[in-house]
């Protein structure tokens, strides 16, 4: 196998997606004490990659399920999900005990699963040229060394959500992130694409 396109791979996984890790470190914070958080976070994330790879390798064999000029319109979708989390966290505003659990949820999947294909929606027209000109071979490498970083990313995530500093932070503010990170993943996909003509 070439090493030179494996390195190529990753080095494409990492500059598209640097952002996630800061998504999913907020994600597992979100999530802490609850059972279950780092398998619904797991799932989300593997659906929502798989779902822009699939929309990815389609489109670089000519098929296009996602027309161009929708792909701004996905930042709808964190937009939403960061104002419901902002709308969340306004109710519980003057709780007492900011550290108690049971006054957040544990991220569900399919939330996840949103996030990542709406912020990865822009690398789709990343990946379409490369997946077009790395031939079936190469394409199967890239596809392999994404699912595997994405795993790697996962790890990340998780590990810099529970780093004494890192954690203390995030418990205390990441109420306030989360919400303050998707509404600007969102608004940022809607600019950059030009939706609405902004």
């Amino acid at each position: 196998m070439n090493l030179g396109i494996i390195g190529q791979a990753a080095g494409l996984f990492a500059v598209t997606n640097i952002d996630d890790i800061v998504v999913l470190a907020l994600f597992f914070a979100q999530g802490a004490g609850h059972r279950g958080t780092t398998r619904s976070i797991t799932i989300g994330q593997f659906l929502g990659f798989i779902a822009i790879l699939t929309v990815a390798v389609a489109a670089a064999f000519g098929a296009t399920f996602l027309p161009d000029q929708a792909i701004p319109y996905l930042g709808l979708l964190p937009l939403a999900l960061g104002i419901k989390a902002a709308i969340q966290a306004w109710r519980h505003r003057n709780d007492a005990d900011d550290d108690n659990p049971a006054k957040t949820s544990a991220p569900a999947a399919a939330a996840v699963a949103t996030v990542t294909f709406a912020n990865g929606g822009d690398n789709i027209g990343v990946y379409v040229p490369v997946f077009a000109t790395a031939g079936i071979g190469g394409m199967i490498v890239y596809v392999v060394v994404f699912l595997i970083l994405v795993a790697v990313w996962i790890a990340a995530g998780r590990y810099f959500a529970t780093r004494p500093a890192i954690a203390k932070a995030l418990s205390r503010w990441g109420h306030i992130l989360l919400p303050v990170v998707l509404i600007g993943i969102g608004l940022l996909i809607l600019i950059e694409g030009e939706a609405f003509g902004l």
